[in-house]
C-alpha cells in the first residue's frame, strides 16, 4: 500500500513538472526563432538571474474585468535593509510611475517592483508600504520609495472600476517564486494590447561567455504599446495588413504603453544601469515600437550583485565597490536588447484572444500566419 505523503509528494512533482511545461509552451524559440547572438538561461526569464522571483494576481470577472498584478522581487533578503543599485529610463514619459525621483537621485531601489494597470497605482504602492513594515527590523522606518509601474489596460478592462486591493497587490507579492514564469494574459499582462493584438507578460534572459564575466540579464515586458510589429527583423505586421498608420482611421492602440524590467548579476552602479536601461529601448524599437505620444515607456534596471548591496545603516562613512568599466559594459548592451525584444515577442506568442469591456475582442497574434511569414523570409526552417 502507498504511503499518503508519499503519493502527495509524487502528485505535487507532476503537477510542477506539468505546469513547467505549460510556461514554456509556444514561446517564439519553440518554433525556431533565435534572436540575437547571445545564448539564454535554463529558463529564458528574468529569474535566471539568481534570487529574482515573480508572482501574478490576474483577476478576470464577468465580462468586463480584465486587470492584474504582477511582483517582481530582485533577491531574496529585505531589500529595504540591503538596497541595490538602480536607474530607471523614460523612453516616453506618459506615464504615472511611482518611485522615480528617488530612484533618480539616490540611484538604487528599496522595495519589490510592482507592475499593474494604471489606476491601481495608488493601492500598489500602499501594499509595498505594508510589505516593508511587515518586516521586524524595519519597525522604525518612517520613509518607503514604493516602485509601481502601470499601463493603461483600458482597452479591455473597466479600468474605473480600480477593482484591485492592496490584499491583491499582498498576495503577488507572497506567490512570487524562482523557476518559470508564466507569460501572456496573466497578471498585469491580462488586459493589454500590442500592436493591435492581445498582449501581455513575456520575459527573456541573457548569459554572457565566462571570458566576458559569465553574468546573466533578464528581463519583463508589460507590453501594451502600437506600432508596426517586426519579428527578427521581419516585417510581419506589414505581411499580415494590421499595423499603425496604415489609414488615418486604424491606428491599432498605437499608445498604449511599455514597462521593461531589466535585472542583471553585472557588477553595475547607478550610471551604467541607467546607460543599460536606455538600451533596453532599442529592443522595443526592433519590436516596431516607437514610443509614441501617449505612450507611457519605462524601464527600470538593477543589479543585485552582492557586492553592492547598500546597507539601510552601516558603521562606515564610505561605500566601497567594484564595477564594470565602460568599456567592458558593450556586451551588456547586446544582451538587454536581444532580451528585451526576445521579450516583447513572447509576450505575443504566449497571449490569447480576449473579450472584455464594451464587448470588445482583441484578437491573439495569428501564430500560423506569422510562421509562414517568417518562413517566407527565410527566419525560420520550413517544415
Amino acid at each position: 500500500m502507498h504511503n499518503p505523503i508519499q503519493v502527495r509528494r509524487i502528485i505535487f512533482v507532476l503537477m510542477a513538472v506539468l505546469v513547467s511545461l505549460s510556461f514554456a509552451a509556444g514561446r517564439a524559440r519553440d518554433y525556431g526563432i533565435s534572436i540575437g547572438i547571445l545564448r539564454p538561461g535554463p529558463y529564458n526569464a528574468i529569474t535566471d538571474v539568481k534570487g529574482v522571483r515573480v508572482g501574478h494576481l490576474t483577476r478576470i470577472e464577468g465580462d468586463s474585468i480584465r486587470t492584474g498584478v504582477t511582483a517582481i522581487i530582485p533577491h531574496s533578503d529585505n531589500i529595504f535593509q540591503n538596497k541595490v543599485p538602480a536607474a530607471i529610463h523614460l523612453g516616453n514619459g506618459f506615464g504615472k510611475m511611482s518611485g522615480y525621483p528617488q530612484v533618480a537621485e539616490l540611484g538604487n531601489i528599496e522595495t519589490p517592483i510592482l507592475l499593474t494597470n494604471t489606476l491601481n497605482v495608488p493601492e500598489a504602492a500602499s501594499a509595498l508600504i505594508d510589505y516593508t513594515f511587515a518586516f521586524p527590523v524595519n519597525r522604525d522606518v518612517r520613509s518607503v520609495n514604493p516602485v509601481v509601474g502601470e499601463t493603461n489596460d483600458g482597452a479591455l478592462n473597466a479600468i474605473r472600476a480600480r477593482v484591485l486591493t492592496k490584499t491583491d497587490f499582498l498576495e503577488a507579492l507572497q506567490n512570487a517564486a524562482g523557476g518559470p514564469v508564466a507569460e501572456g494574459n496573466v497578471g498585469a499582462g491580462t488586459g493589454t494590447v500590442c500592436f493591435g493584438f492581445k498582449g501581455g507578460i513575456g520575459t527573456a534572459s541573457r548569459v554572457l561567455p565566462e571570458s566576458r564575466g559569465g553574468y546573466t540579464l533578464g528581463v519583463l515586458v508589460q507590453s501594451n504599446y502600437g506600432g508596426i510589429l517586426q519579428i527578427d527583423g521581419v516585417p510581419v505586421g506589414i505581411e499580415l495588413g494590421r499595423y499603425s498608420f496604415s489609414s488615418v482611421e486604424k491606428e491599432y492602440n498605437l499608445d498604449g504603453s511599455c514597462m521593461i524590467v531589466v535585472i542583471t548579476d553585472a557588477p553595475l552602479c547607478a550610471r551604467n544601469l541607467k546607460r543599460l536601461a536606455a538600451r533596453a529601448m532599442f529592443g522595443l524599437a526592433r519590436t516596431g515600437g516607437i514610443a509614441s505620444n501617449g505612450s507611457g515607456d519605462f524601464v527600470i534596471a538593477l543589479s543585485t550583485a552582492e557586492a553592492l548591496r547598500i546597507p539601510y545603516e552601516s558603521d562606515s562613512m564610505y561605500d566601497t565597490m567594484r564595477v564594470l568599466r565602460n568599456d567592458d559594459i558593450n556586451l551588456l548592451f547586446e544582451a538587454v536588447i536581444e532580451a528585451t525584444e526576445e521579450a516583447v515577442i513572447n509576450s505575443l506568442f504566449a497571449a490569447e484572444s480576449m473579450k472584455g469591456a464594451g464587448g470588445r475582442k482583441v484578437d491573439a497574434l495569428p501564430l500560423d500566419k506569422t510562421l509562414k511569414i517568417l518562413k517566407k523570409y527565410k527566419r525560420i526552417e520550413s517544415r
